[in-house]
């Protein structure tokens, strides 16, 4: 047992690994106007004000949205695939609140775990309070755990 445990069989020597950096994209107001994204979605998708610099897999995620395509994302940690698919939602949502009558689901995003869930929902929140007033698009969370 001391020659497995002197081996380094359980305690391997640490791994350390230097952030990626993801190749940036365009400005996401540069996405407005060409049908991509609709003309409120920077303000939505933004921080201290300023709409979110867009990395290339989100730009060209949201290009194939925009053309109706499907698309997989696998891309790091931290490198935003979220917004890959919620910044075309909240886009199509809002392009069709101008021409809808009556309230409808959009968009519905299936996840593994609750937890999961639950954070994207709080992140997805916080971009939506970035507009004032009236919730641009209305977001909520089915887990089988809520009052309905």
């Amino acid at each position: 047992v001391d020659a497995l445990y002197a081996g380094g069989r359980f305690w391997p020597d640490p791994l350390i690994q230097i952030n990626p950096s993801f190749r940036p994209g365009k400005p996401m107001a540069s996405l407005v106007g060409g049908g991509a994204l609709h003309e409120r979605v920077p303000e939505v998708f933004s921080l201290c004000g300023q709409p979110l610099r867009l990395h290339k897999h989100q730009e060209q995620a949201i290009a194939l949205a925009a053309q109706g395509e499907s698309f997989v994302v696998t891309t790091g940690t931290g490198s935003g695939k979220s917004l890959c698919y919620f910044i075309p939602i909240v886009s199509a949502a809002l392009a069709e609140r101008a021409t809808r009558t009556h309230p409808r689901t959009r968009a519905i995003v299936i996840y593994p775990m609750n937890a999961l869930a639950n954070s994207q929902l709080e992140e997805l929140g916080k971009f939506m309070a970035n507009v004032p007033g009236e919730s641009v698009v209305t977001c909520a969370r089915y887990t089988g755990q809520e009052d309905v």
